[in-house]
């Protein structure tokens, strides 16, 4: 869809659609499952785990830092990441309504 067509959606519509375009990306759910996964935040070891290389790591990264879902702070020369939890919530509230709010009675046999 063209950029010039996303006013005719309402703000959650082209947020919750952004949000699933960038958790869309297999890479993009194994850095965050990874991270999620972790006791501290993220600073070097992606691309061993991940098996991609660093710009291609940097540029999911990016994706993910869009929506929100990742924060960062500098130690030393690195720059670490961890999930935003509150952000992590709320499109957790966000996409458990669009899937609740569907019409169970639709179209069943």
């Amino acid at each position: 869809m063209g950029v010039s067509k996303t006013h005719i959606f309402t703000t959650a519509q082209n947020e919750l659609a952004q949000a699933a375009k960038v958790l869309a990306h297999p890479a993009r759910i194994a850095i965050l499952q990874y991270i999620s996964q972790q006791e501290n935040c993220i600073c070097n070891d992606l691309v061993d785990v991940i098996g991609l290389s660093q710009p291609t790591i940097s540029q999911h990264l990016n994706e993910i830092k869009k929506i929100g879902l990742l924060q960062g702070t500098y130690e030393g020369k690195n720059l670490c990441y961890c999930i935003d939890p509150k952000r992590w919530k709320e499109l957790h509230l966000s996409f458990d309504a669009f899937f609740s709010n569907i019409n169970q009675n639709c179209c069943q046999i």
